[in-house]
């Protein structure tokens, strides 16, 4: 029976909440100006300091203002500048994502005011102050974060006051339910529509891409958006992106999984809970991940994709985001509650996040390793292909026709006879396949090696330091970069064994990978009982 049609569902609009410009208070038009300058996920102005409105407005550095075009409006933080080089007297620039937003092209009269601050302001200094806010409060909050009404500054000020007074589960409940509501949310008209996610923190833990092709051979649905990496050397969009378009329509995305039953594409296109990605852009810079923030996060993501039931990957160690098992409890305690309150079956599994998973860290290397695995190579990481059957077993097991048990005897049959392969194949084509599929490129051209420097066995492996090394050698934006490791725990080395090898395209960032290399390998070398021993529930 042919599957029915999915349909994207647009959020109910929000009560608009500045009010309309009277055209006396409007500034004489300007023109727009493309300024070329990635501000990630913040709307920005700019205006020369010599600009009549300027000086005529009051407008001040940092400022919210509005700018309106052909009956369209975007806000966005002003920045003043005296180079005629960025922008003249008769221009006001836009940062290229608030260009793109505004929709209109260069040169288009446009005008700018001063705005409204956001209306839920007076909740967000209650946070601050560390009150409890209700359901209405998170609701104003994020409707006015994903609409740009607030500042970097207040953005982050939200993020911190969130992260100091834990929030309780109800108001994870609330936040999550306010972020899925901030954008489109998919109907996929399924019975059982399928995710796996990983709260992340482990290098090359690239499982989704070999759990994905599995399920969907298998017949299940599983719309897989992914982020790209802020600061890990590659995240599942990055990697599938050396094999097929990740940047992908709504429209386009729905006609694949339609088609194919999955997809690997970027999230950032959907428009799925909009909010989450301004909000990913001040965390990750801060070092903050708060249980609060991680569940509304991923939850808010999944649900507005239309799934319906979720294996979540919780890995633990320690160099891990998650250290204990208390800690994994305590987490999958408040993960439980907000997918219950919201209609979400979820199962919850502990793995070992003790040393990254399979062998290359970087989206080429990643790539590599993924397609070695599903081609059955010799040389594939059996741990990746381990941990990824064991994950779609999981999720094959939700489908009424598998008893508990077999899904990993299924999984390990549809990857053992080639047609994982095939799917993977199909999603590749049907998404634009990229030319790793045919010509496998090269990794970078420059690399140096890491060797021990005494003989004994592999006691420790620092995720956090092998994913800093990788970054420092160019790893997400340089795709053939990064490091692929030679030792994993437990293996035997004499002085001088190799290690791991790191390459770059660039002289710099190898010099880069090289000293912090030097500082510290990430490797500790001992004897076998000093092995850390780790709880998983596989």
């Amino acid at each position: 029976m042919k599957p029915a049609e999915p349909a994207a569902h647009a959020a109910p609009a929000a009560p608009e909440v500045t009010p309309p410009v009277a055209p006396e208070a409007a500034t004489a038009p300007l023109r727009l100006r493309r300024v070329a300058i990635d501000t990630y996920r913040e709307n920005v102005a700019y205006l020369n300091h010599d600009c009549a409105v300027y000086r005529a407005e009051g407008f001040q550095a940092l400022s919210k203002v509005e700018i309106r075009a052909n009956g369209r409006r975007i806000l966005a933080t002003l920045n003043v500048t005296s180079d005629p080089r960025i922008v003249q007297c008769h221009e006001v620039g836009l940062s290229e994502d608030a260009f793109d937003q505004l929709g209109v092209p260069k040169g288009h009269p446009v005008t700018i005011a001063q705005a409204e601050p956001p209306a839920s302001i007076a909740a967000l200094h209650r946070k601050i102050d560390g009150e409890r806010l209700g359901r209405a409060e998170f609701e104003a909050i994020v409707r006015d974060i994903a609409e740009h009404r607030y500042s970097k500054i207040e953005l982050s000020a939200f993020v911190v006051a969130t992260n100091r007074g834990e929030l309780d589960r109800e108001e994870v409940y609330f936040l999550t339910e306010a972020m899925i509501a901030s954008g489109r949310r998919i109907d996929w008209h399924e019975r059982l529509v399928v995710d796996k996610h990983c709260i992340g923190g482990i290098p090359g833990n690239r499982t989704s891409m070999l759990v994905v092709p599995i399920v969907a051979a298998h017949g299940l649905v599983c719309p897989k958006t992914s982020s790209r990496a802020i600061t890990s050397p590659a995240g599942t969009a990055d990697t599938m992106e050396v094999l097929a378009d990740v940047e992908l329509p709504l429209a386009r995305l729905q006609e694949i999984v339609r088609e194919h039953r999955a997809c690997l594409a970027w999230g950032g296109t959907a428009d799925l809970s909009p909010a989450d990605d301004v909000l990913i852009s001040v965390e990750r810079p801060l070092s903050l991940d708060s249980p609060g923030q991680m569940v509304a996060s991923i939850l808010s993501k999944k649900i507005a994709a239309g799934s319906n039931h979720l294996v979540l990957d919780i890995p633990i160690g320690p160099t891990a985001k998650v250290r204990s098992m208390p800690e994994a409890q305590k987490l999958r305690r408040l993960f439980e509650y907000v997918a219950r309150r919201l209609d979400l079956s979820l199962d919850v599994v502990i793995t070992d996040g003790r040393q990254p998973i399979g062998n290359g860290i970087g989206p080429v290397l990643e790539a590599r390793d993924v397609m070695r695995v599903l081609e059955n190579h010799p040389l594939a990481p059996q741990d990746l292909r381990q941990k990824a059957l064991r994950l779609a077993g999981r999720l094959l097991e939700c489908d009424p026709d598998i008893r508990g048990g077999d899904g990993f005897a299924i999984a390990r049959d549809i990857l053992d006879s080639g047609r994982a392969l095939e799917k993977m194949h199909a999603i590749i084509e049907a998404q634009g396949a990229r030319p790793f599929e045919h010509e496998r490129p090269g990794l970078g051209a420059l690399s140096f090696e890491v060797r021990a420097d005494q003989a004994g066995v592999v006691t420790g492996i620092d995720n956090l330091q092998i994913a800093r090394i990788a970054r420092l050698a160019g790893a997400p934006k340089v795709g053939a970069a990064g490091v692929d490791l030679a030792r994993k725990l437990g293996d035997a080395v004499a002085a001088g064994d190799l290690l791991y090898r790191v390459h770059a395209s660039f002289q710099s960032d190898l010099d880069f990978a090289r000293q912090a290399s030097a500082k510290s390998s990430g490797y500790q070398l001992g004897q076998p009982g000093q092995l850390p021993h780790v709880f998983v529930e596989f």
